[in-house]
């Protein structure tokens, strides 16, 4: 006898695999990428009160991650004003049980500090000011996640190509297999000069040029492929890495 909620999974899963065969999908899913970054799209939306600065397709695919994998600690990257510091906790608060939020940036200031820890959700979670590859933060993260069964670490702050890899090199020994670090605007790859003008990464030296040096000598992880063909737009594409190998 069938069993209806895996007959509904199966059928999904391969409506997705056929989705990334879909080039005129693709071709309009495109469309939509490089008309909606210059009009700023990703600023429009909250989460519980606080911009979120990310495209609702990623939140979405943030959550699912997040349920299924069910870290006991989210490291952060960048927390800008601190939407996604308040999705990972709410989320985390949500599985229950001793887990943890570890959030970084370079600059909080203060105003963002401020409505962050005034937040409802905010219990559990650690703001860490610094550079996210500086020695003596990476120290603390560690210092943090120390006895963490599950991390799951996220990547969104400097996107140059040298940076990230750094946060990659520096971060993925805390993942463990089964989990996954999440690599945020591999799109600049895909985007024309003039969208990054006024910032000091672009084509050839961003997100998606650090994930592809990355797992040429790193063969733990694995850019989730289904996620992106289930997206079909997102600032991550072949960013969802799952760690397929322990240490």
């Amino acid at each position: 006898m069938s069993n209806p909620v895996d007959d509904f999974r199966n059928v999904r899963r391969e409506r997705i695999g056929a989705q990334g065969q879909n080039s005129e999908l693709k071709r309009s899913a495109d469309a939509f990428m490089h008309q909606s970054i210059p009009a700023g799209y990703s600023y429009n939306f909250e989460w519980l009160g606080r911009p979120i600065i990310q495209y609702p397709q990623d939140i979405m695919a943030m959550q699912e991650l997040i349920w299924t994998v069910q870290p006991d600690i989210i490291i952060e990257t960048g927390i800008a004003h601190g939407g996604t510091v308040l999705f990972h906790a709410s989320m985390l608060q949500l599985l229950g049980g001793d887990r943890k939020t570890v959030s970084i940036d370079i600059d909080i200031r203060e105003h963002n500090r401020k409505e962050i820890e005034a937040h409802p959700v905010f219990k559990n979670v650690t703001m860490l000011e610094g550079s996210s590859i500086s020695l003596d933060i990476v120290d603390a993260v560690f210092s943090l996640a120390k006895g963490r069964t599950n991390p799951m670490v996220i990547l969104d702050s400097n996107h140059t190509h040298e940076h990230v890899l750094r946060e990659m090199e520096l971060y993925a020994p805390l993942v463990k297999k089964g989990s996954y670090m999440v690599v945020f605007d591999t799109i600049v790859e895909l985007l024309s000069e003039q969208a990054s003008a006024d910032r000091p990464w672009g084509p050839g030296n961003n997100p998606m040029t650090a994930v592809d040096a990355f797992l040429k000598t790193n063969d733990r992880f694995v850019p989730d492929t289904e996620i992106d063909n289930k997206l079909m737009f997102s600032v991550a594409p072949r960013g969802y890495l799952k760690c397929v190998k322990d240490m």
